[in-house]
């Protein structure tokens, strides 16, 4: 007897993989889906620069599908990926801001997009290899993220922005297993996918150059301006705001006999800020754009631990609502707090809201 049916997203690596295969021997009726989310029009003749999204993927995907007996599509997400991921991403750079990708792409395109497409086909769940659970928060019943089993690939902070309908139909059966121990079960499913590395970068910017990719795309030549200090000071030409980011020491291209960082980016004068590295740090932490998880509002400050970044660990502070804003006091100064960035807050385990940093 079947449990239902489910999508699992199968970007061709080992995660993914092992979560489609988990699923059937739980007793689903599995159907494999690649997502297909490059722009170019020949996608199939991308080399394996497409990353999660290129012909290599599909390929690793289909054998993994054929492996373990389960039927795989690849279904075309490009209008989808460029509407929430692509464009999101070359606005915000352009407002002087550093945006998480992954993290419209895992609300707006992995899920939104990928379960109502499921739904069409009849399935009741859709399924990713996240390392996080889904759990109900005791203290109000709610659905919400929960972190893995291993910190060391935790990746609950990609997902803050989910809904609970969508939490609802979700399965995350990565999540009850260390990094370790799905290498092993990928060795009995495909020896080649087993040993694939990780992905590292952003899937359409492979290279990691932001700013080109930025330019190309969006057809203009951002125009190069001053660096100046916190007093406003003349320091040196900077390339374009776009090849920027707060608390970024490297290739600045300065000799100044010590280091300085990016303090923050003014857009309207074409400036970037540049400070001392103990100028980096400050408790307030303001975001908006609010998703309210394991519980649907705040009453009050309460007490929580926050991450301001993916990198980051989770330090105390207190969180409360304040004219519509989350608003986030620390208890300890942080380290390059960074507008565009996501701030996650949590209770222990589970994921309480969250939203973007201002």
């Amino acid at each position: 007897m079947s449990k239902g049916k489910v999508v699992v997203g199968m970007s061709g690596g080992v995660d993914s993989s092992v979560a489609a295969y988990l699923l059937k021997e739980q007793g689903y009726d599995v159907i494999g889906v690649t997502m297909q989310i490059w722009q170019e029009e020949n996608w199939e003749d991308i080399s394996d620069n497409g990353g999660c999204c290129g012909l290599s993927a599909v390929d690793d995907a289909r054998r993994v599908a054929d492996s373990i007996g389960i039927p795989h599509y690849v279904m075309n997400f490009r209008r989808d990926f460029e509407k929430s991921v692509i464009k999101y991403f070359v606005n915000e750079y352009k407002e002087g801001k550093t945006p998480n990708p992954c993290i419209a792409c895992n609300r707006y395109v992995k899920w939104e997009a990928l379960l109502s497409r499921a739904k069409q086909i009849g399935a009741d769940y859709i399924a990713t290899g996240h390392y996080a659970r889904i759990e109900k928060y005791p203290k109000t019943g709610r659905l919400c993220v929960c972190s893995s089993v291993t910190q060391a690939k935790d990746q609950t902070y990609a997902l803050f922005n989910l809904t609970q309908e969508q939490l609802s139909s979700t399965l995350m059966p990565v999540g009850n297993f260390t990094k370790e121990q799905i290498r092993e079960i990928a060795k009995s499913i495909d020896l080649q996918i087993s040993l694939k590395p990780d992905s590292q970068d952003i899937c359409f910017v492979p290279d990691g150059d932001y700013a080109s990719f930025i330019e190309k795309y969006d057809g203009t030549k951002f125009p190069e301006g001053d660096f100046v200090d916190m007093n406003g000071n003349v320091l040196g030409r900077h390339k374009g705001i776009i090849h920027y980011t707060v608390g970024q020491r490297k290739g600045l291209g300065l000799a100044l006999g010590k280091h300085i960082y990016v303090h923050h980016i003014d857009v309207i004068n074409n400036r970037v800020v540049l400070c001392d590295n103990e100028e980096l740090f400050g408790r307030e932490v303001t975001a908006n754009n609010i998703n309210f998880m394991a519980v649907d509002h705040l009453d009050g400050e309460a007490r929580a631990e926050a991450k301001i970044r993916y990198s980051h660990k989770k330090a105390p502070c207190t969180v409360k609502m304040e004219n519509g804003l989350l608003k986030c006091t620390f208890d300890e100064p942080q380290r390059a707090v960074t507008p565009g960035q996501s701030l996650v807050v949590y209770d222990g385990d589970y994921i309480l809201c969250g939203g973007t940093i201002q």
